[in-house]
């Protein structure tokens, strides 16, 4: 992980607060170039920083034992890791593997404590967004449960294309039976289904989007609760809303670091259809 000086606001949580607070606490931060597959917080280790993702996304694995894991959730540019610290809480409850590499604003531990006492702005949009990420968890719960496996595999591509801001991403069977929790024949399954119907394609770990509209329709309708969820408790756009649909012109981005384009403002978000 390397670190440079230059902050630039393009987290959707962070674009929201008044102008004078969101200096101030860019002030306090420091831009660091996440690896992809770094491993920053194993669980229960104390949390030193918090990190909102700009051009990087992080996935939360819960281990359920010595073999075996489960994604239960997904961080980007909408959201942050590290909100334990908002709850009185220095402990990393997940382990936090950066899925997508690229930038993400960093802040210490005991400076963001300071910010939360000091901009109730802050506070509120923190604790509006613990609220909305507890309601994704349960989704997440009911999903797993519930829904097969084709249809999850749909909601995580959905997931993952939104926070990797291209068509393209990279990633493999086995980590995708380790992220929904199922054996490799069973994504292989899946993703052949998908594939057929010409909704992605996949091609040596290197997926693309095919037809956004139609992955949407083979996804469960908790990609979309998700999605309204985030976008009824913070009041803006939720995650399905950052990437625009591209299905008539392809990006040509495939690398498992996805990194969007530096912008200094932060709310310049293109609606999808």
């Amino acid at each position: 992980m390397s670190t440079t000086q230059r902050v630039i606001a393009v987290n959707r949580l962070l674009a929201g607060l008044p102008e004078s607070d969101r200096r101030r606490f860019l002030g306090g931060c420091e831009n660091v170039d996440l690896e992809f597959a770094e491993v920053l917080y194993q669980p229960g280790a104390p949390l030193g920083h918090v990190y909102f993702p700009t051009s990087s996304f992080i996935s939360l694995i819960m281990p359920v034992d010595a073999t075996a894991s489960l994604e239960v959730g997904l961080v980007g540019n909408e959201g942050m890791f590290g909100s334990p610290l908002a709850l009185g809480v220095d402990a990393s409850p997940v382990r936090a593997v950066v899925q997508g590499g690229g930038v993400a604003l960093r802040m210490s531990a005991a400076a963001f404590r300071r910010e939360l006492a000091r901009s109730p702005a802050l506070h509120r949009v923190i604790d509006r967004y613990v609220f909305v990420h507890l309601c994704q968890l349960a989704q997440t719960a009911a999903c797993t449960r519930f829904h097969l496996v084709e249809a999850r595999l749909a909601r995580w591509l959905l997931m993952t294309q939104d926070r990797a801001h291209s068509d393209s991403f990279h990633v493999t069977q086995e980590f995708l039976a380790l992220m929904l929790g199922v054996r490799r024949v069973g994504v292989t399954k899946a993703a052949g289904s998908l594939l057929r119907r010409k909704l992605i394609d996949y091609r040596r770990g290197n997926v693309t989007v095919m037809d956004r509209r139609g992955l949407k329709a083979a996804s469960c309708g908790c990609y979309k609760a998700d999605c309204d969820s985030y976008d009824r408790i913070l009041g803006s756009p939720g995650p399905n809303r950052v990437l625009p649909d591209r299905s008539a012109a392809r990006t040509k981005r495939k690398s498992p670091v996805a990194r969007a384009p530096a912008t200094a403002d932060a709310t310049m978000v293109s609606p999808a259809t």
